[in-house]
């Protein structure tokens, strides 16, 4: 873009010097982070440099396939990673792949048709990321949502199943609680747009030299994708992995 201010490297090793002020608080707080902190910095540049490299590569390889291959490896690894996050949730690594998966799907389908985006890779990759991580965030607040309630409401469940309920109707509140959970961040995230501060995305486009009103439309359409898989993928994932916590006879375990 015209007028991007470009990072010397000289430069980014003077701002490196910020880590200190972490370090200083460490030790001055007697905190004992100041190890964490190190490997956390040099993971940061070790990994990053080789995503650059790797992403270098993979915006010059324009096959569709490849792409697809991508996105299905990314939403593999979110689905596996909310799944850690909800041991408790019985075939959890399907259900979050799954979940993950549609509202991928969906969002990036609306955008496709719109030609908001085309299937590109160094399009298709960066939002695909941003939308697949942020289901999977939303899933693991749904897991762990889920899990609590039915520990605390236990007895409030087996009581609508004593009168009658299915296990649908007896789970409901827990369901939309978990789903709500989910969904909150990215909602309360939406609220304080441009107000408590400028996200990521537009941030980025204005450094790079694009003008602020060219730079909301970009983030009004990560926020608006955002919403929809998130809302997507917690609705899904809800609906799926509550049916675990009963067993056949429809006895809370």
């Amino acid at each position: 873009m015209n007028g991007s201010a470009a990072i010397q490297t000289g430069s980014l090793l003077i701002a490196s010097s910020l880590v200190l002020v972490t370090l200083f608080f460490s030790y001055w707080q007697k905190l004992k982070l100041e190890k964490e902190t190190l490997i956390s910095v040099i993971r940061a540049v070790i990994q990053l440099i080789a995503v650059g490299y790797v992403l270098n590569y993979v915006f010059g390889v324009k096959n569709p396939l490849f792409t697809t291959f991508l996105l299905l490896f990314m939403t593999f690894n979110a689905a596996y990673n909310a799944a850690k996050r909800g041991r408790t949730i019985r075939h959890g690594l399907a259900i979050s792949f799954f979940s993950i998966f549609i509202g991928a799907l969906v969002t990036l389908t609306v955008l496709l048709l719109s030609k908001t985006i085309h299937y590109e890779p160094y399009q298709m990759i960066p939002i695909g990321g941003m939308i697949i991580s942020n289901a999977m965030v939303a899933l693991g607040l749904c897991y762990k949502q889920m899990t609590a309630d039915f520990k605390t409401k236990r007895e409030e469940v087996e009581t609508k199943l004593a009168l009658g309920a299915d296990i649908r109707a007896s789970s409901i509140d827990i369901i939309r609680d978990s789903i709500k959970t989910g969904m909150l961040p990215t909602i309360d995230s939406a609220k304080t747009l441009g107000i408590v501060s400028l996200p990521g995305m537009m941030t980025g486009l204005i450094l790079a030299g694009a003008s602020p009103l060219e730079a909301i439309k970009y983030q009004l359409m990560v926020t608006f994708m955002l919403l929809s898989t998130t809302a997507i993928a917690s609705f899904i994932a809800c609906s799926l992995a509550y049916r675990g916590f009963f067993n056949a006879r429809m006895q809370v375990k």
